[in-house]
């Protein structure tokens, strides 16, 4: 198997850090409201490799944090009147809500950031004890950058090229820096912030800093793959690296993975532009397994486009592999079990070919475009070949070689069930009923048993809406 490693600029063969084991870190959300689709992306896509090594045999440890305490997250909380930790946690609930939709598998483990601040006060002061940090006289504790020699080795920067990376909002105590390109650990505490003690100041974690603790605590001082979206890898991973070997004294990641931008209609997406969609928007037209077979259908390292052309292009090859696979169990259900047939051995001859071009595609840096290719291509041949008069024995193997292999990718090939447009509004009546009548349980039981069935319920000034999910 290969993989592209930033930090070699080149594919190598994976060789794990302990046999038939892979311990993957992969960074997630800022939870301060509903993901957007740039965020779906790793998600979709690492949460595919992910699936990848298990298909392979792996023992996977897939740790995924949530940042729970931020600039942003602060910012609409003192808006909203509420403590940040109701923004954070009820975002984390929305998140997980879309990453079911997308078929993304929950992570071994989700930490928050806020539930590991005694780490980073570990990794902190171990840094300071080895002099690759210091304390500001207010408080704000600093990372050396020059001090580690390899810094920059990750995005290929030389650091008397770079200038410090940070976040929109500049944190207090900057005025107290040593030199320019220093980057935060520990910033104080402003009016209204949510706080935590510390050897140096009321305050809290810089961004950085998580990231290095959690790996480290639920994976280990070395782990296999760190990966994220390419926008991480500078100054972000970069830091994560600096401060986590500096404290550590090993190796970080064997391997760094990183998916490229998703671009709206050839424009970077952003909210000024318009263009910006969240998660839950895109899941008021198309079932989000339309988003995620659209996510696979490019190279992650590719940049890839969304637009509507190409989302009804990805809902029309998902219908492909759907009512293929639909067939299948129809016949399954109306033939007999008999030898298999000189063609149909042929057939299957010809499905395992396509089995080792999917896994050729896979090992050759997770190529999803090709392993999607090849599952076309095995829909191609069961529809020509498959009818009342099939074997038994070929409609079982070609029928689990394809849901193996969609599974892998995250493709659910279980079909909703259909409803009609009128049993929609009689369940809809039937809610609005209960809305009257104050019993808001039945209601709320109502709207998940639509959702169930894909129909997005709109309360609307003009009534209740519905749509198709």
């Amino acid at each position: 198997m290969k993989i592209y490693n930033t930090l070699s600029k080149s594919k190598q063969e994976f060789v794990p850090l302990e046999e038939g084991k892979v311990k993957m870190y992969v960074c997630g959300p800022t939870v301060y409201n509903y993901i957007h689709i740039g965020n779906a992306r790793p998600m979709i896509v690492f949460d595919t490799v992910r699936r990848y090594f298990e298909y392979k045999g792996y023992d996977v440890n897939f740790v995924s944090n949530f940042t729970d305490v931020d600039d942003k997250i602060i910012k609409k909380a003192i808006e909203e009147g509420v403590d940040a930790s109701v923004i954070s946690q009820r975002y984390i609930e929305e998140c997980k809500k879309d990453m079911e939709g997308m078929n993304v598998k929950p992570a071994t483990k989700h930490p928050l950031a806020t539930e590991e601040i005694g780490g980073m006060l570990d990794m902190i002061s171990t840094l300071i004890d080895k002099g690759y940090a210091y304390a500001a006289e207010d408080g704000t504790v600093y990372f050396r950058t020059r001090m580690f020699k390899d810094y920059g080795k990750l995005s290929h920067k030389n650091i008397d090229d770079l200038q410090a990376g940070h976040r929109e909002i500049k944190v207090t105590g900057e005025g107290g820096k040593e030199d320019e390109l220093d980057f935060v650990l520990w910033k104080p505490k402003k009016d209204g912030e949510p706080y935590w003690e510390s050897p140096w100041c009321q305050g809290r974690p810089g961004w950085h800093i998580e990231c290095s603790v959690m790996s480290k605590r639920y994976l280990g001082d070395e782990i296999d793959i760190h990966a994220g979206g390419e926008d991480l890898i500078f100054p972000h991973h970069e830091n994560e690296i600096a401060q986590s070997e500096a404290a550590n004294g090993k190796p970080f990641s064997k391997y760094w993975m990183h998916n490229a931008f998703l671009n709206i209609d050839n424009k970077k997406m952003s909210k000024s532009l318009g263009n910006f969609f969240t998660v839950r928007e895109i899941s008021e037209k198309y079932d989000l397994q339309v988003l995620r077979f659209f996510m696979l259908s490019a190279h992650y390292r590719s940049p890839l486009n969304f637009s509507a052309e190409l989302m009804e292009a990805s809902k029309n090859g998902l219908e492909r592999i759907l009512n293929a696979v639909e067939k299948l169990r129809d016949f399954k259900d109306k033939v007999v079990d008999k030898e298999l047939s000189q063609d149909e051995s042929a057939k299957l001859s010809e499905i395992k070919e396509l089995v080792k071009k999917f896994e050729d595609a896979m090992e050759d840096d997770f190529n999803t475009a090709d392993a999607i290719s090849a599952v076309f291509e095995m829909v191609k041949i069961t529809n020509s070949t498959v009818d009342e008069n099939s074997s038994l024995g070929f409609i079982n193997e070609a029928l689990d070689t394809i849901v193996k292999l969609t599974d892998v990718l995250g493709i659910i090939t279980d079909k909703k069930e259909e409803i009609l447009d009128s049993e929609i509004e009689a369940l809809i009546e039937q809610r609005q009923q209960a809305r009257k009548e104050k019993n808001f349980a039945l209601a709320d039981k109502i709207r998940d048993e639509l959702l169930e069935k894909g129909i997005v319920l709109k309360d609307t000034r003009e009534g209740v809406k519905w749509a198709k999910a």
